[in-house]
């Protein structure tokens, strides 16, 4: 009972896990125009991993995709890659999972098979979570390193140059007093979680497979021998005949 348990949860945890890094990987929210200090917030802007809005005062937003994949840094399509890669890993690892729980039936699988399916779903779910918080890991060191090298300008014409002027940045810009800093969007704290919660899923279908795996010790604890049958012996004497016949 220990170890269905231990797989059912595991299972819960992978599908929600999966769920919020598909979030995370499709919001725009990954990084913020920091407006500490802004005097003009006319123009705001968020980015994600695959466009670029813009909201105005009045309320309208304006995204713009990435066009181009060879013009983009290679930190940002890495984090792109590994988000990608926890996804797929994680929707396979799903699949088979349903597939491996004991409460369901599957033709004729053994226990043994459903172990070693719940074994290596956990294995999945633990590097797809490893692949989310990585990514998001990766995009937040970009964060940090571009607010701590850009220098922003308080100061009315800044504020203003630098909101429209961060629209062609990447992942945000470096030096120039035009230049907006950026700060963590909602999104990395979503693939944060998710990833960690692919994690521990993933551990405990892990701890499951212990419970899962049928013993064979008591099958194999007690040997079975054949009854020795009775058979005739015969000696034979110099002539060639049978003098006495012995039974054994």
């Amino acid at each position: 009972m220990g170890a269905t348990m231990l797989q059912t949860a595991g299972f819960a945890l992978g599908l929600l896990g999966v769920i919020a890094v598909i979030a995370a990987t499709g919001m725009n929210n990954w990084s913020s125009q920091d407006r500490e200090g802004d005097v003009v917030t006319s123009v705001y802007i968020y980015k994600g991993l695959w466009q670029t809005c813009e909201v105005a005062t009045s309320g309208f937003t304006e995204c713009r995709p990435f066009y181009t994949i060879i013009g983009l840094p290679g930190t940002f399509q890495a984090v792109r890659a590994l988000m990608i890669v926890g996804i797929v890993m994680g929707a396979i690892a799903v699949l088979i999972s349903i597939c491996s729980l004991k409460c369901i039936k599957m033709g004729s699988t053994e226990d043994g098979t459903k172990a070693n399916m719940t074994l290596a779903c956990g294995i999945m779910f633990i590097i797809a979570g490893l692949c989310a918080i990585a990514g998001a890991s990766v995009y937040a060191n970009q964060i940090v390193s571009s607010f701590m090298m850009t220098t922003y300008n308080s100061g009315y014409g800044g504020g203003m140059g630098g909101g429209m002027g961060g629209m062609g940045g990447g992942m945000g810009g470096i030096g120039g007093t035009l230049t907006p800093r950026y700060t963590f969007g909602p999104a990395l704290f979503v693939g944060w979680v998710g990833g960690a919660v692919l994690f521990i899923g993933g551990i405990l279908g892990c701890l499951a497979y212990r419970g899962l795996v049928p013993d064979k010790s008591r099958f194999n604890a007690v040997a079975y021998k054949a009854p020795a049958q009775d058979r005739p012996v015969y000696e034979h004497s110099e002539g060639g005949r049978h003098d006495n016949q012995k039974y054994v």
